[in-house]
């Protein structure tokens, strides 16, 4: 390999896991940044070596990156136990590679710090800002109904991601990225650097001298993931208006540090907590603008009334000391809490008889119309029925109707993000933008629109999503979190006993354990068991 004894001899041995690839375009620049870590090692007096690992791309996997996230969560354990690391740097962005790598490295508890891929670029289309994702959405609807010729849509896909980087909107990977931030595991004001600045690649360069030091410290990524530290970053997607999918994420995250983490807590967050982040989805400014008002320490010092600013950092302070004095430098972009974009955070919590594990909805990403509601239910079986049938005329729905998509939940499908069901071209043409949308899937954190999602438990296990039928009548009230299937008990029953559970579709390999392994939404959708037990055995003693 090259390598002296003097190389590596009594220095701490540093594994940076990358996870770029040609396949995933959000970490286009990652090979740069991980020569810029090794710098900061090799300054610091350690011993790099660059890892890869399996990458999780949002816009190529099928049926769905969030299927792969426990398998790249093993891999990294299963990394950092078997090579003679004393500490690792994660590098990572893109949606479900976030929670990865630190749900392996959390298992494998060393030493470890986050390298954020930070968001691209803001994009622009015949002089108007876009946001990847949102503005995809929103225009999509316009060419659906008519209003947006071909060569007009071509000319958007050119300017909507014009960088490296993860979605610039407050989409799952600046949630994850903002909310590993609050959890204490990236240098202060990193997760929202943009990835093209200069000032993330000396970002970079400064995570390489801290592990270093934390290696020497021997302070360990458990030693930092405590209750208080996920206090904190619930408050942070709070306060963002952050995606859905975190929910998720964090809870899978909690049980891999032997922190309990529940809906309830959320939702319990949620009700304190104003979301002050005027962002796409829920606002108007990305993260470009977001980073230049000040970014999360300055967002963060505007709720620390609502922070546990007693939780250790990787930098060797308290997140407290982290935020003192962070100014805001734009009060458009990152409001005062009497400004705020929303009095209550983010993410409600509902639950009834048709969600009695409880199911998800971002209500500043709604017409506020649908967020008190009862209409006609519109049942698919799959979303290949979806999009087969969701544009005849002859289903008669109208702005009322309550679309509900079953089978797309962790077993169903994989958990896609289907959550954001298309409404049918006719209702479009006709200048309908929302309706009460339901199902087990999620959404992507770029999404918008009255979306009740992760659904609890999941229609192909028997949950009351399977007994839904067309012209059931559905009810909503966000406000008393409730959701309720107006159909008497005895009724479901009877539709209970007739249920049949659809066919497993694995008899070997990945997708038989996954089928096995992964739980409810509401649990986290981890593998059982990858989540915290007794120690794992060295590997010399097998």
């Amino acid at each position: 390999m090259g390598f002296d004894t003097e190389d590596f001899k009594a220095k701490p041995v540093i594994g940076i896991l990358n996870t770029w690839s040609d396949l995933n375009n959000c970490h286009t620049h990652f090979r740069d940044r991980a020569q810029e870590v090794k710098r900061g090692v090799w300054q610091a007096g350690g011993f790099p070596l660059e890892i890869p690992v399996m990458t999780l791309s949002e816009s190529f996997m099928k049926p769905t990156s969030m299927v792969y996230r426990n398998l790249v969560a093993l891999e990294v354990e299963e990394t950092l136990r078997c090579y003679p690391l004393d500490g690792v740097v994660l590098m990572g962005g893109c949606d479900k590679t976030v929670p990865a790598l630190i749900m392996g490295a959390t298992s494998a508890n060393l030493p470890a710090i986050f390298l954020p891929a930070g968001p691209m670029l803001k994009g622009c289309w015949r002089g108007e800002t876009l946001g990847s994702g949102t503005d995809m959405w929103k225009y999509w609807a316009e060419r659906q109904a008519g209003n947006l010729c071909g060569e007009a849509w071509g000319e958007l896909e050119d300017g909507i991601a014009r960088s490296p980087g993860t979605c610039m909107t407050m989409g799952t990977a600046s949630t994850m990225c903002a909310v590993t931030e609050a959890l204490g595991l990236c240098l202060p004001g990193s997760s929202s650097i943009p990835a093209v600045h200069s000032t993330h690649a000396r970002m970079a360069a400064a995570i390489g001298r801290r592990i270093v030091d934390l290696a020497w410290e021997g302070v360990k990524i458990r030693d930092l993931l405590t209750e208080d530290a996920f206090h904190n970053a619930v408050v942070t997607d709070m306060a963002l208006g952050g995606s859905t999918n975190a929910i998720v994420h964090l809870i899978a995250m909690a049980g891999r540090a032997g922190v309990t983490l529940t809906l309830d807590r959320f939702d319990e967050i949620s009700r304190r907590v104003p979301v002050i982040a005027n962002l796409r989805p829920c606002g108007d400014y990305l993260m470009e603008d977001f980073y230049d008002a000040g970014g999360l320490t300055a967002l963060l010092n505007r709720v620390r009334g609502h922070l546990r600013l007693d939780a250790r950092t990787v930098n060797g302070r308290t997140l407290g000391e982290n935020i003192a004095g962070a100014e805001v430098f734009d009060e458009e972009v990152i409001r005062t809490p009497d400004r705020a974009v929303s009095k209550a955070g983010g993410t409600f919590v509902l639950r009834g008889n048709l969600a009695p594990h409880g199911a998800v909805i971002k209500p500043t990403a709604a017409e506020p119309r649908l967020l008190s509601h009862r209409g006609p239910a519109a049942v698919f079986a799959s979303y290949a029925d979806l999009k087969a049938r969701i544009d005849d005329p002859a289903l008669g729905l109208t702005a009322d109707s309550v679309i509900v998509l079953q089978n797309a939940g962790p077993i169903g499908a994989g958990m896609p993000e289907w959550g954001m069901l298309p409404i049918p071209k006719y209702l479009l043409e006709r200048g309908v933008r929302d309706m009460l949308r339901l199902s087990d899937a999620r959404m992507s954190g770029t999404s918008y629109g009255a979306c009740v999602l992760h659904i609890s438990p999941e229609s192909a296990v028997g949950g009351p999503l399977a007994l839904v039928k067309s012209g059931d009548r559905i009810e909503i009230d966000v406000a008393t979190r409730r959701l309720h299937l107006d159909v008497s008990d005895e009724e479901l029953e009877k539709r209970r006993a007739a249920w049949v559970a659809p066919a497993r579709k694995f008899a070997r390999g990945y997708g038989k354990l996954y089928e096995a392994e992964i739980t409810q939404a509401h649990e986290g959708c981890d593998f059982r068991f990858l989540r915290d037990g007794p120690e794992t055995p060295e590997p010399d003693i097998f």
